[in-house]
């Protein structure tokens, strides 16, 4: 049969009102609306006759767009790439952790290139590590009351019943509640220099949805470390505080004033409570990381972390089908995959072979997908010992069931004086 000619452009002149450049790339004219009297929007301007004496040059602060050279100091002020004041909450890398004396970027390889020995080594380091863990955690699947009528509505099918249950619920806003949104990376995220919580000092719940790899580690250290260390330190006590009664389930309000210390709780911990929805752990890193030394403990280094945080993949990424299963699956589960993927299932990326490794032929599907998740289970066992030594009391669970999402272990964790959830072994 004849190969079939070039397609044409999806349309032969460009809609009136919009730029008349066509992108190659696209196939098609670019649809940015025109200035009055011209051809081409601004981006695109060079391309038009009238507009050949004025010179557009890459932005240096984003080479991604462009702008008239006779307009660059201007639009230099008010880029939108540019490089803004710090807020006082931002400090570099506050979160970050220490750096590890021992450079190990000469001794990486890809998975894929090691050998079968090598690799085998690592999973028995792997194997041992993990003995005494508890790789059965509990149950701890609930819903909120706002969402039973959306989740049983017989009009829904299982894809959007399945999308509602990865939704995070925004309904419980009150109506004098008070929110702020802080644009900053977990990073440099100074929590007691924030205004509100400064002044009012105020507890603190540390909710994650999803914090990818590294984003959990530097958000436990924001936590535990930066906010919670730094109130202890300064013996500050809250002038609010709510406490519930749990054999009469009634709530009672104490509220610290000026001269009546007695009705300020005897132990007080500005982080009040930390809840994670773990995933990524390929993403992890081992300067961030908050489990080193718990690594350290079982004889294990950077080099270890860093091939098992790359193999944690194997648990949710790429293997969970061979190509012809692949080949032969129904429009349906590929749409289902398609929402696991949004979830994180696939780790919020795509894997490549350099990122994650090949997994080597010698192991089974179900050998691979095994180790992967004994992998994520002692990176997370490392964080639920951090937290231990920190005074909490965490616990490993899941929230939701793997058909929702892959990604369904749940880290939470009480200050030991709260009433504490099952720890895990």
């Amino acid at each position: 049969m004849a190969a079939s000619a070039p397609a044409p452009h999806t349309t032969d002149f460009p809609v009136e009102g919009r730029c008349s450049y066509y992108v190659e790339k696209k196939k098609r004219f670019c649809r940015m609306v025109v200035a009055a009297g011209k051809r081409f929007c601004g981006e695109h301007a060079g391309a038009a006759e009238e507009e050949n004496a004025r010179k557009r040059i890459l932005c240096p602060l984003d080479p991604k767009h462009t702008v008239y050279e006779d307009q660059l100091s201007k639009h230099l002020k008010k880029c939108n790439s540019r490089e803004k004041p710090k807020p006082d909450f931002f400090i570099q890398d506050i979160n970050a952790g220490l750096k590890d004396e021992t450079e190990i970027s000469e001794q990486l390889v890809p998975i894929s290139s090691l050998s079968e020995e090598h690799l085998e080594n690592l999973i028995k380091k792997l194997q041992k590590a993990s003995e005494g863990l508890n790789s059965t955690l509990k149950d701890q699947i609930m819903s909120h009351p706002a969402l039973h009528d959306a989740l049983n509505d017989p009009k829904n099918g299982d894809s959007a019943t399945k999308h509602l249950k990865q939704q995070v619920d925004g309904k419980h806003r009150k109506k004098n509640s008070v929110f702020e949104r802080l644009q900053i990376d977990i990073q440099h995220l100074c929590l007691n220099k924030i205004p509100l919580l400064s002044k009012e000092k105020l507890p603190v719940v540390g909710i994650g949805k999803h914090l990818c790899g590294v984003a959990t580690d530097l958000a436990l250290r924001c936590l535990v470390e930066t906010y919670a260390a730094s109130c202890e330190e300064r013996n500050e006590e809250p002038l609010a505080k709510r406490i519930k009664n749990d054999k009469t389930g009634k709530e009672i309000n104490t509220v610290a004033k000026k001269g009546n210390e007695k009705n300020v709780p005897e132990k007080w911990s500005p982080v009040a409570g930390i809840v994670i929805a773990l995933c990524c752990h390929h993403r992890c890193d081992w300067r961030h990381y908050v489990g080193k030394e718990y690594f350290r403990a079982l004889g294990l280094g950077a080099v270890e972390f860093h091939y098992f945080q790359r193999m944690s993949s194997w648990a949710t990424c790429g293997m969970r089908k061979t190509s012809l299963e692949a080949s032969s699956l129904s429009t349906k589960r590929k749409d289902e995959q398609n929402d696991d993927s949004e979830e994180h299932d696939d780790g919020g990326c795509q894997i490549t072979d350099e990122s994650s490794g090949s997994a080597p032929g010698f192991l089974t599907v179900e050998e691979k997908k095994k180790i992967g998740h004994l992998c994520k289970l002692l990176i997370d066992q490392g964080r639920v010992e951090y937290l231990r030594q920190k005074g909490f009391s965490p616990a490993l669970q899941y929230y939701t069931d793997p058909l929702v999402s892959l990604e369904n272990v749940l880290l939470t964790a009480l200050p030991n004086h709260s009433s504490s959830p099952e720890t895990t072994a």
